[in-house]
C-alpha cells in the first residue's frame, strides 16, 4: 500500500467499489462556481468539502483555506483525490459517520453538490432535514456554509421528456422517491439554514448544464429580472445551453421568458446555491458564451456594473474574444431584439421599420468599433442604444453593411427557428427577408443575382452573404449546434410534422390537379392525332389523283395548248420554227 493510500481516512458509510465522479452525474464544477467560492469564502479557515467536487473547485477552496478536508463516500474517489492533492486530508465515508467522529468543527463547509450524495449503503435513511442537521453538527458556530440544492420545479426538469426513472442512473445511488422535507424555494432553504443556526444566508439561482453552473443570479435579482434585461438574458443563454444535453418537450427559452415576465425566474432554475455566514458576492456570475471567462455584474445607478476576468484576445476564425471590449457599465434596459420580437408579433411594420432605421443610424455612428453587432445584446438606452456584454469582435475591419447584415442574419435565425409570429409572407425567408431588413436600416440592397446551378446557394448580395458568414461564425464560437441532425424538442417536432402534413396535403392537391390537366391534355392529343391521321389519308389520296392527272394525255395536250396560248406573235414564232426546220433539214442532207 502506498503512502497516499495510507493517508486516506475511513469513517462509517464508505462505499467500495464506487465512484461519484463518473456515470450520468459527475462532480459539480465550472469557472462560475469557482469565482463565487473565491469571493465568499474567508481566508485561513478550517474547511470541509462535502461531497463530490471537481478538481477546479478543490483548488479554489485550498487556495483560501488554512486546512482542507474532503469527505467523499467512495474509497476509490478518496484515493484518487489523495494522489492529486497531497496537502488535503481526504476521508472516505458518509456524513453521518463523520458526525460521531471526534474531530474539531469546521469553520467553512462547502457542499455545493448538495446533500443527495453524502450517505452510503450502511447509513441510516436520513431525509434532507436530517442531513442538514448532520451538516450543522460538524460546523463550528458562525461557520460559513456553501450549500447546493436541486430544484424539483426547474424548467429543465419539468420539460425533460424522459421518464423519472431514466433521468438518473443506478450508478448515482440516489433514492428515487419524494422527500417532503426537501426545500423547494429560496425562502424555505433560508428558513432551514436559519433553523440549524447557520445565520443569514444569500441564495443564488443556479442555471446549470448538468453539473456545471453557467449562470448564478442572486434570488432578489432573479425575482426582479424581466425578459430582455441582463440577468434574464444570461439565464436564458444558460438554459438554452442545457437544451443541447437534455431532451425537452418544448423550447426552454419560451418558458424562461414567461417566468421572467411573471417575476418567477428565480423559482425555475436548475437549483440554488446558498451562502450562509459568508461575505457578499456579486449579484450575477455568468460564464461568457464560447469562453471560460467569468462575467460578474452588480446593480448600479445607470444599470449594471460589469467586469470580465482578464483574458487575452483569442482569434477563432473570423472572430476573436476580447474581454476588454465589454463595457464597464451596461444600461438596465431591454435588448433591441426584445422590442423587435414584440413589434413583429404585433405585426406593427411601421414601428418595426422605424426601429430598424434607428438601429442602422446608431450602428453607422460606431466608427472604429469591431464588436460584432447582435440585436440580442444591443441594449436600449433611452432614445439611443448601447453595446451589451458580448466580447466577440471581428478580426478584420468589416464595413457597416456587413456588420448590419450579420445582426439581421442572426435575428432572422432566432426569429424563424423560434417559430415566432411575424408580418412577412411565409415564402419571404432567408436572404430576401434579411436584405429587406438591411434596407430598412438605411442600406438599399442591389438586385440579387439568381443561382446558376441546383447546388448553388440562394442568391444574395455581397454584404448579406458576408453577414451570414459572420453570424455563422458567431454561432460556432458560442457552441450552438448548427446541424439539423440534433434531436429537436417535441413541440418543434410536432410543429414540423403538422407543417409537413399540411404541405403534403397541398402537394397532393396539386398532384391531383396536374393529373386532371394531364388527362385532359391526353384526350386532346388523342383527338389531334386522329385528325392528323385523317388529314394524312386525304393528302395521300390527293397526291395519287394529282399523279394520275399529270400522266394523262389530256394533261399533256392541255399543257401544250397552254404553251401555244402564251405565244404573243405567231408570225415571228412561225418564222423561227421555219428557220429551225430548214437548218435541221440541211444538216441531214448535207
Amino acid at each position: 500500500m502506498s503512502d497516499n493510500q495510507l493517508a486516506v481516512d475511513v469513517v462509517r458509510g464508505e462505499m467500495q467499489p464506487w465512484s461519484d465522479y463518473s456515470g450520468k452525474r459527475g462532480a459539480v464544477q465550472g469557472p462560475v462556481l469557482r469565482a463565487l467560492l473565491s469571493d465568499v469564502l474567508p481566508d485561513g479557515g478550517r474547511t470541509l468539502i462535502l461531497g463530490p467536487h471537481a478538481a477546479d473547485l478543490v483548488e479554489a477552496v485550498v487556495a483560501k483555506a488554512a486546512e482542507t478536508t474532503v469527505l467523499v463516500r467512495s474509497v476509490s474517489d478518496a484515493t484518487e483525490l489523495t494522489e492529486q492533492f497531497g496537502q488535503v486530508q481526504v476521508i472516505a465515508g458518509a456524513l453521518d459517520g463523520l458526525v460521531g467522529d471526534d474531530r474539531a468543527p469546521f469553520d467553512v463547509v462547502v457542499a455545493a453538490d448538495g446533500l443527495d450524495r453524502v450517505l452510503g449503503y450502511d447509513s441510516d435513511d436520513l431525509n434532507w432535514t436530517q442531513r442538514l442537521d448532520a451538516l450543522a453538527a460538524v460546523a463550528a458556530p458562525g461557520a460559513v456554509v456553501v450549500l447546493g440544492l436541486e430544484n424539483e420545479f426547474s424548467l429543465t426538469n419539468l420539460l425533460d421528456r424522459r421518464p423519472a426513472d431514466e433521468r438518473h442512473g443506478d450508478d448515482e445511488w440516489r433514492p428515487l422517491h419524494d422527500d417532503p422535507t426537501r426545500p423547494v424555494s429560496t425562502d424555505q432553504l433560508a428558513a432551514e439554514l436559519s433553523r440549524v443556526g447557520l445565520g443569514t444566508s444569500v441564495s443564488y439561482a443556479a442555471f446549470s448544464v448538468e453539473e456545471t453552473p453557467f449562470a448564478l443570479v442572486s434570488a432578489e435579482v432573479a425575482a426582479a429580472a424581466r425578459p430582455g434585461q441582463l440577468p434574464a438574458r444570461l439565464a436564458v443563454e444558460a438554459l438554452e445551453a442545457s437544451a443541447a444535453v437534455v431532451p425537452l418537450l418544448a423550447p426552454i427559452a419560451e418558458g424562461a421568458e414567461s417566468a421572467a415576465r411573471a417575476g418567477l425566474l428565480g423559482a425555475t432554475p436548475s437549483g440554488w446555491i446558498a451562502v450562509a455566514g459568508g461575505a457578499a458576492g456579486h449579484s450575477v456570475y455568468a460564464k461568457t458564451p464560447g469562453h471560460t471567462a467569468v462575467l460578474t455584474a452588480d446593480a448600479a445607478e445607470a444599470g449594471w456594473a460589469v467586469a470580465v476576468d482578464a483574458a487575452p484576445a483569442e482569434a477563432e476564425g473570423l472572430l476573436q474574444f476580447d474581454a476588454a471590449a465589454v463595457p464597464a457599465s451596461v444600461p438596465g434596459g431591454v435588448t433591441a431584439e426584445t422590442l423587435l420580437f414584440r413589434l413583429a408579433a404585433a405585426e406593427d411594420v411601421p414601428a418595426f421599420r422605424d426601429l430598424a432605421a434607428r438601429l442602422g443610424d446608431w450602428a453607422r455612428s460606431q466608427t472604429g468599433s469591431r464588436t460584432l453587432l447582435r440585436w440580442d445584446d444591443v441594449v436600449v438606452d433611452g432614445d439611443s442604444f448601447a453595446f451589451g456584454v458580448s466580447p466577440w469582435q471581428t478580426v478584420a475591419d468589416e464595413s457597416d453593411k456587413d456588420r448590419l447584415a450579420a445582426a439581421w442574419a442572426r435575428f432572422h435565425d432566432r426569429l424563424i427557428s423560434g417559430h415566432r409570429r411575424h408580418p412577412w409572407p411565409p415564402w419571404m425567408v432567408g436572404d430576401d427577408l434579411v436584405a429587406a431588413w438591411v434596407a430598412m436600416s438605411g442600406i438599399e440592397a442591389p438586385k440579387p443575382v439568381p443561382a446558376t446551378a441546383a447546388d448553388t446557394p440562394s442568391a444574395s448580395v455581397a454584404h448579406v452573404a458576408r453577414g451570414k458568414e459572420l453570424a455563422a461564425a458567431l454561432t460556432g464560437v458560442l457552441g450552438i449546434p448548427a446541424d439539423a441532425s440534433q434531436t429537436p424538442d417535441v413541440q418543434t417536432a410536432l410543429a414540423e410534422a403538422e407543417r409537413a402534413k399540411k404541405e403534403s396535403f397541398e402537394l397532393a392537391g396539386q398532384i391531383f390537379g396536374l393529373e386532371r390537366t394531364l388527362g385532359f391534355r391526353d384526350k386532346a392529343l388523342k383527338t389531334r392525332e386522329t385528325r392528323i391521321r385523317e388529314m394524312r389519308t386525304q393528302v395521300q389520296k390527293a397526291n395519287a389523283e394529282r399523279t394520275r392527272l399529270r400522266n394523262s394525255k389530256a394533261y399533256t395536250a392541255v399543257k401544250l395548248i397552254r404553251k401555244a396560248a402564251m405565244i404573243r406573235n405567231p408570225r415571228k414564232f412561225a418564222g423561227k420554227v421555219k428557220r429551225k426546220v430548214n437548218r435541221q433539214l440541211r444538216n441531214k442532207l448535207g
